[in-house]
């Protein structure tokens, strides 16, 4: 990239509040100053690279979709961490930043490490800026009722199954997005269809019942989903299995998106097949019940 560039440095999982308030100074900088706003990432989590695997909020593609259209970076670059892993971090902000990227002005969070075993700091990279007469501002923590927002945290919750309040950190709903595969067809037997998701790298909400907004392209469908083992049906591994409401036809193949909403109930076993159909039909009119009085309040403001 031969533009002179505001960077925003960061990995951006999730791309939480505390990423908007990094995000939201670089395009403003950028826009003051006459520069490209560039998002520099990685294309894995550093420490799965390092041998601690990481499950993710958000695949890169998703990453770079919020990067670019709700905050408005005119670039995202994703960095292959193994190429850069043992680069000192002088050599990193002379030969990525100033060399690849023309960097006229670096925006980081007050935690930000970089260079070979982490050695570079956000302090030591203001440091530098300042010999070099580059602009650089660090962020400082952003604090949602005292509790900093961080993927670590986010990620927390939603192992938990605190969905709802992963959503307060996150600034929306938590999306897992894959490609529907082939169930046992016990659903459609029950008259209750499912659509089972491969969800690939991101992270499982904690196994139970959730109210989620199922979307296929531009349509949006109410929905059901049981994360978990389906003990009722002797189910074989962890399966993630949505009933779209008011959704026909054949969705094998397609790409789905899970918006978790609200967590229901945990996932039990049930003493009969026509138990867990009754209760499927309830945890439905639940979600039906949920939707309509979010579209009321909506319509309020």
């Amino acid at each position: 990239m031969q533009i002179p560039s505001a960077i925003a440095l960061g990995f951006f999982d999730g791309v939480h509040l505390g990423h908007a308030a990094l995000l939201r100074r670089t395009r403003a900088l950028a826009d003051d100053l006459g520069l490209c706003a560039l998002a520099l990432s990685f294309d894995v989590h550093p420490q799965t690279a390092l041998g601690c695997p990481t499950p993710l909020l958000s695949t890169p593609a998703m990453r770079e979709q919020l990067l670019r259209e709700e905050f408005g970076m005119d670039a995202v670059e994703f960095l292959h961490f193994a190429d850069l892993m043992r680069m000192p971090w002088r050599q990193f902000f002379r030969e990525v930043l100033l060399g690849r990227y023309h960097a006229r002005q670096l925006v980081c969070g007050y935690d930000y490490r970089f260079g070979a075993g982490g050695e570079g700091t956000a302090e030591k990279l203001a440091e530098v800026c300042r010999e070099r007469g580059i602009g650089c501002e660090i962020v400082p923590p952003v604090r949602l009722e005292g509790q900093v927002v961080s993927s670590t945290h986010i990620r927390s919750l939603i192992a938990r199954g605190e969905v709802a309040e992963a959503a307060r950190f996150l600034g929306r709903p938590y999306r897992l997005t894959g490609t529907v595969i082939h169930g046992d067809g016990l659903g459609h037997k029950m008259g209750t269809p499912t659509a089972n998701l491969a969800p690939g790298e991101l992270l499982l909400p904690g196994r139970g019942v959730y109210i989620t907004l199922a979307r296929i392209g531009e349509a949006a469908f109410p929905a059901v989903t049981n994360v978990g083992v389906r003990p009722t049906v002797e189910g074989e591994g962890l399966s993630v299995e949505s009933w779209l409401q008011s959704c026909t036809g054949d969705l094998y193949g397609k790409t789905l998106s899970l918006d978790f909403c609200q967590y229901l109930r945990p996932e039990r076993r049930f003493a009969s097949v026509e138990a867990l159909q009754a209760e499927i039909v309830n945890n439905a009119e639940q979600a039906r019940a949920f939707f309509a009085s979010r579209a009321e309040s909506e319509e309020s403001l």
